[in-house]
């Protein structure tokens, strides 16, 4: 393959392995060969030449994103749903009402994937972990993007379900978890062998709530026997909070504790609510502690969360106590970068200062924090033998000016409209702004179809009161001639 010279960027984001860190360089050269960067440093062509010369002036380079903690089968067509519900009665959470009425059929699972894969692939992101229920194909499709993704199938020995808005009930199948389990287990084998490289599993027992501590002690060990790491929701609402306390007599973060299953091979969505939160008012103060001893990954999506008004507190206080955390996008969009800038905002506005989270600390958690959860030191860095995943941001881009710090600038401003190129494993996947592999505009009218269908079977999931959709999610004004609008709508 073609020797490629990023040559003479502005900015290159780069890895100094004496420190740790990023730093930034400035009029650098970032060379790759192969699947692989072979140096980064100061411009100098005539030092390490190359066939192919790519133009960096006016671009910064930076390493590509890693999300890991994304539900890309599921969550494209919640837009325009679930922005603004949640259950009263239900201390707010969107998940047992709201969430379980809209969900896709078979035909368009593959287009919120592709979708969504577009979206982070624009926003530069070139790892990802896919949480998602299985579906034929699921694998083929994440290898046509051309990203490097953790095919992550989901399974439960549990459905949960409200008949009255305030009361979260479980329907128990104890054997179907377990042969969920079986085929999950076949289909991350099968990611870890597809011959592209590029995909890889993780053994996902969905809820905290849902699996009974067989399923999560058994499926941590068949992680381990596997390789491969484990991820599970813990602590992500107040009903579960006082669910597994009830059940147990310990909080969430405990009882995996106690199951044996927190350690440094775990990644736990999403820790919001641990003991000294101040929403649980639970008699100890040790959760933040049993997650920074354990060595375990808080998967950190803000987005999702701030839409109920509900904060992780804060993500200063976590990295403080010696806790890594990663990046996920949780619910649409698939925009990375505006992830990253809700981390930092709903960070301030939880401790009520502007140290409550610093752009470096999330910049790394999307990056070298996202690549240590995966067990990687490959991705989510600039430095010679690592994999050739990198973002060219146009900081030329009226965005980006004043370019004094172009990661702020990026976070806080421009986002993703000032990606212009990526590339994963040094193969470009997206070009001038666009993902290459991927119809974007078919995969969006393929979800959109998929809404509509979904949303004529409202009713019948609605075991709250049968209501149709536009009455558990009313528009943002009233339709004209439309008498269903609000009838019926809970507050």
């Amino acid at each position: 393959m073609t020797r490629t010279r990023i040559a003479n960027a502005d900015w290159v984001v780069a890895w100094d392995a004496a420190a740790g860190s990023h730093q930034y360089l400035q009029n650098a050269d970032v060379v790759f060969e192969r699947e692989s960067i072979v140096s980064v440093g100061p411009a100098d062509g005539a030092h390490d030449p190359a066939e192919r010369v790519i133009d960096g002036a006016g671009r910064m380079v930076m390493p590509g994103l890693v999300d890991i903690h994304t539900h890309l089968g599921h969550e494209p067509i919640n837009k325009g749903y679930t922005d603004e519900t949640g259950s009263v009665g239900l201390y707010n959470s969107n998940l047992y009402e709201y969430m379980v009425t809209m969900f896709g059929d078979a035909e368009v699972m593959p287009w919120q994937t592709r979708m969504a894969m577009a979206e982070l692939l624009q926003s530069g992101v070139t790892t990802v972990v896919d949480m998602t229920l299985r579906y034929d194909g699921w694998i083929d499709v994440l290898a046509e993007s051309g990203m490097r993704a953790v095919c992550a199938p989901m399974f439960r020995s549990a459905k949960w379900f409200t008949r009255n808005g305030h009361v979260v009930e479980y329907d128990w199948d104890v054997k179907r978890g377990e042969a969920e389990m079986a085929a999950a287990l076949d289909l991350v084998a099968k990611a870890e062998a597809h011959p592209s490289g590029r995909l890889a599993g993780m053994v996902v027992p969905a809820q905290i709530d849902t699996c009974t501590p067989e399923l999560m002690r058994d499926s941590h060990a068949e992680a381990a026997r596997l390789g491969v790491r484990w991820q599970t929701h813990a602590a992500q609402s107040l009903p579960e909070f006082h669910e597994i306390t009830r059940r147990t007599g310990r909080t969430p973060i405990q009882w995996l504790a106690d199951l044996g299953v927190l350690d440094g091979n775990s990644l736990i969505g999403h820790s919001i609510f641990l003991d000294d939160h101040p929403w649980t008012r639970w008699g100890t103060s040790t959760d933040l502690g049993l997650l920074a001893e354990s060595g375990a990954t808080v998967a950190h999506c803000p987005t999702v969360f701030q839409r109920r008004g509900m904060a992780l507190t804060w993500f200063d206080r976590y990295r403080k106590a010696g806790v890594n955390i990663g990046i996920g996008t949780d619910t649409f969009p698939h925009n990375m970068i505006e992830e990253l800038r809700h981390a930092l905002m709903v960070a301030r506005l939880a401790m009520g200062s502007h140290r409550g989270a610093t752009t470096a600390q999330v910049f790394d958690a999307a990056t070298i924090g996202g690549a240590a959860a995966l067990g990687r030191n490959d991705v989510g860095r600039l430095a010679p033998g690592a994999k050739a995943d990198l973002v060219l941001v146009d900081v030329t881009h009226p965005l980006m000016q004043p370019c004094r710090d172009p990661i702020r600038s990026l976070v806080y401003a421009a986002a993703d409209r000032a990606v212009r190129d990526v590339y994963v494993g040094g193969e470009k996947v997206v070009e001038d702004g666009r993902a290459l592999n991927i119809d974007f505009a078919r995969a969006a009218a393929e979800v959109h179809e998929g809404q509509r269908r979904s949303e004529a079977h409202v009713p019948e999931r609605d075991l709250v009161a049968g209501r149709t959709g536009r009455q558990m999610s009313p528009p943002t004004y009233p339709i004209a001639g439309d008498n269903q609008t609000t009838q019926g709508a809970r507050p």
